[in-house]
């Protein structure tokens, strides 16, 4: 479903991604594993059309997304929760997944993703009408995933997820991807995180200073002593 190829971005003389080939293939968690600075975050502004690459292409269900302008990727079917969330605080839970709904152009299709949304995060149904900077982090998050779930993608691309979250509150992220998985979706989850990545992934790449280091099934992963030390 998608392909990238070569990809290699630069922040002036900087060089954060470097000839870098992943893919995600339909049904798919894929997992992109990798420290600070491995080039996770560069990656997925580049899927979300926010970073111009020096060299490479990305491919979208055989579409180049080169030739897609950043706001009508959502209509081909890639929804993106980025790293800072990207809310609105002063609204509420239920603004805020409207608003994500938007590009639907279907009250009654948004109002049941909303549902759909609750169902997988009971605790935001109760908070429905809180504005949502009042939330704490991890239900923050969760409204975050929530909104890149409302406009029906067919990829949903996840930059940490995880970051500053309490243990527990992270196992109620890895649940709902969890749940996304049995309902076919296709995702690439960005994360520092390996024990999330590892549960929930078919496949993880592992990334250091903007390169692949190694590709494989997680449960290989896991069971090599070598990449052990590059998860932790």
């Amino acid at each position: 479903m998608l392909e990238i190829a070569d990809l290699t971005i630069r922040y002036g003389p900087f060089l954060a991604v470097d000839h870098l080939a992943i893919s995600v293939g339909a049904g798919e968690i894929v997992g992109v594993v990798g420290p600070n600075g491995a080039g996770k975050s560069s990656t997925v502004k580049a899927i979300g059309g926010l970073v111009q690459p020096k060299s490479g292409r990305l491919v979208f269900d055989g579409r180049d997304l080169g030739m897609v302008p950043p706001h009508k990727r959502v209509n081909l079917g890639i929804s993106i929760v980025p790293e800072g969330r990207g809310l609105f605080s002063r609204m509420s839970v239920d603004e805020n997944l409207v608003i994500a709904g938007d590009p639907l152009k279907d009250k009654a299709k948004c109002a049941h993703n909303i549902e759909r949304c609750y169902e997988m995060f009971p605790v935001l149904k109760e908070r429905r009408w809180q504005p949502v900077g009042t939330l704490s982090g991890g239900q923050q998050q969760m409204v975050a995933v929530s909104m890149g779930l409302m406009s029906d993608p067919r990829l949903l691309v996840l930059d940490e997820p995880s970051l500053g979250l309490a243990p527990i509150v992270i196992g109620e992220i890895g649940r709902a991807l969890g749940e996304l998985r049995k309902q076919g979706l296709t995702v690439a989850l960005f994360e520092q995180n390996a024990k999330l990545t590892c549960s929930i992934a078919d496949r993880i790449y592992i990334l250091a200073a903007g390169k692949v280091r190694h590709h494989n099934r997680a449960a290989d992963l896991l069971n090599d002593p070598e990449i052990l030390d590059h998860l932790v």
